[in-house]
């Protein structure tokens, strides 16, 4: 079904983006050889995992502005300038952390990486150091009005540690309405953490546990305990506490069984909206350094004018960080290259920038914006959505490539997701011309369309869509595509061991770029406006900005 905006005519009658009105020019050819060469390149032990503000940054910038610059592209930044600057804050924990709890009378030390993640402190604070502050397990930590759902229950918790389950109260069942499978963004762990903050807590951890979280133990130790980094921020204590982290299950098992409390017990309990918090007898105790500095880090973007509408705009998003020199795993390496996550997406804006630069020339101008600091929290893209070098109003929909090539090639494709939305309509559309249908999100219980950078231009207003080529294997079917995938996230997804390799199966690349192409090339060639689906919580911000559009 589509959904049409409040001022355009209704999209089934008008044909929004369709191609009997317009004459699409036949989709380029794309070179796999040069897409895999700048995976190679920007996957190379060379580059050092591609960390923001570090020496790899500008080496990783120079390298995709130098691409852009060479296909043809004009800079889109300031003044002529490839890169828009996107300050932050750089936090790192100095040495190593002393940690502890009493759990039930026994002191018990916490190994950092090990029982426990703590971040460095966004707070801009030079330290943390508190000695025993209660815990309180307070479920799921959600506090929805609109759900009639509060698991405070006007406890608190100043001065005291939250410890709280990932993901929503209804993910294995309950009484909650919060999608089931589906993630909301109150199963976020980035949720978690502002409501730790708004509650007035000392500090908050999350527990872990792999089915809801969605990935293992090594990718939260790896995101958790490096460098740390944040929009700059005029209260950061008013988003953040002093203390943020994991904890593994079997610790938070310990600490519930000496409160007398059954750890999957205790999780049943949250599951009910009479759920009350359990002051647990613990305590815990924290002594680190932390380094706080504002750093500055950069988007690279490029363009390709537009011949009729140039003052519209059609963005493609691929974030080009990763998570740079890290923990050595049990190999000794310590460099976390990223070739899937991301130098992928960003060899596809690389290639796609080419295809367009080349012609014939879009009706509206086409934006490629490579992000930083994704793997920090979405960093660069909400930066430019709050800075945006081209109007919001007038970019008419976002494509963003996040490991965008399947690892074979599938029959399907999906997006990250289960948002309603024109753009999904085109991407369907166009994916069956090209004999491939659409599936919903494989796992909607990931929270993924809260996890790329498609999402702070989304809760904007401007309908955006992150690209997944699908997992339904034409070599083995979903089953084996879901194998393989499950492979990849435990064994490499933010390890080190994500590294290219020459013997990738490359035989879905050519299709997923000509889909991506082809999606785009629809939205721009057009002067209507795609808009979220009625009942969608960005309908109305998208609406908002109509008058702009006239």
């Amino acid at each position: 079904m589509l959904f049409s905006s409040s001022f355009a005519r209704p999209l089934m009658l008008a044909g929004l983006l369709s191609t009997s009105a317009i004459a699409l020019a036949a989709p380029p050819s794309f070179d796999v050889a040069r897409v895999s060469a700048d995976i190679k390149t920007l996957a190379s032990d060379a580059f050092e995992g591609r960390g923001p503000a570090t020496r790899a940054e500008v080496k990783t910038i120079d390298y995709i502005s130098a691409q852009m610059k060479a296909a043809g592209l004009k800079p889109a930044g300031p003044k002529g300038s490839w890169f828009q600057d996107v300050p932050l804050r750089m936090s790192d924990i100095t040495g190593t952390p002393a940690l502890s709890m009493n759990i039930g009378g026994s002191a018990e030390a916490l190994t950092q990486g090990s029982e426990i993640a703590v971040r460095a402190a966004e707070t801009g604070q030079s330290s943390v150091q508190f000695a025993d502050l209660p815990l309180v397990f307070v479920g799921y930590g959600v506090k929805a009005p609109e759900r009639g759902w509060d698991d405070f229950k006007g406890v608190d918790l100043k001065g005291k540690i939250m410890v709280v389950l990932v993901n929503d109260p209804d993910f294995e069942g309950g009484e909650g309405d919060f999608g089931g499978k589906l993630m909301t963004y109150y199963g976020r762990w980035t949720y978690k953490y502002e409501e730790a903050a708004r509650q007035g807590a000392a500090g908050v951890l999350v527990v872990h546990e792999s089915e809801p979280a969605s990935y293992g133990w090594a990718t939260v130790k790896n995101s958790n305990t490096n460098t740390m980094f944040d929009i700059v921020r005029a209260d950061p204590k008013a988003a953040h506490t002093q203390m943020e982290g994991w904890m593994q299950k079997d610790l938070a098992a310990k600490l519930l069984a000496a409160s007398g409390v059954d750890f999957e017990a205790a999780k049943a309990a949250a599951r009910k909206k009479d759920f009350k918090p359990i002051p647990l007898k613990a305590t815990m105790s924290a002594d680190y350094a932390v380094k706080s500095e504002i750093i500055t880090s950069h988007n690279v973007a490029g363009l390709v004018q537009g011949g009729t509408y140039p003052d519209e705009t059609v963005i493609y998003s691929a974030h080009w960080d990763h998570l740079g020199i890290g923990a050595p795993d049990a190999k000794g390496d310590t460099i976390y290259n990223g070739a899937k996550d991301n130098a992928s997406g960003t060899a596809a804006l690389l290639e796609l920038a080419r295809a367009y630069a080349k012609g014939p020339k879009p009706e509206r101008t086409v934006l490629f914006l490579a992000v930083t600091a994704e793997e920090k929290g979405l960093l660069g893209s909400e930066y430019y959505a709050d800075n945006p070098l081209r109007p919001l109003a007038t970019t008419a929909g976002i494509v963003n490539m996040d490991g965008p090539f399947g690892m074979e090639k599938t029959s399907n494709f999906s997006i990250s997701g289960a948002a309603k939305l024109d753009l999904l309509t085109t991407l369907t559309q166009e994916g069956e011309k090209l004999g491939r249908h659409y599936t919903p999100d494989a796992r909607p219980e990931a929270g993924s369309f809260y996890r790329s950078d498609h999402f702070p231009m989304a809760k904007r207003g401007v309908p955006a869509i992150s690209f997944n080529p699908g997992r339904e294997l034409v070599n083995g079917g979903a089953e084996r595509g879901k194998l393989l995938q499950y492979a990849y996230t435990k064994d490499r997804y933010h390890q080190p061991a994500d590294e290219y390799d020459a013997n990738w199966d490359t035989s879905s690349w050519v299709g997923d770029l000509t889909l991506l192409y082809n999606v785009g090339r629809r939205v721009a060639d057009s002067h209507d406006w795609p808009n979220w689906s009625a009942d969608s919580e960005f309908r109305a911000t998208r609406d908002a900005t109509a008058a702009e559009r006239k």
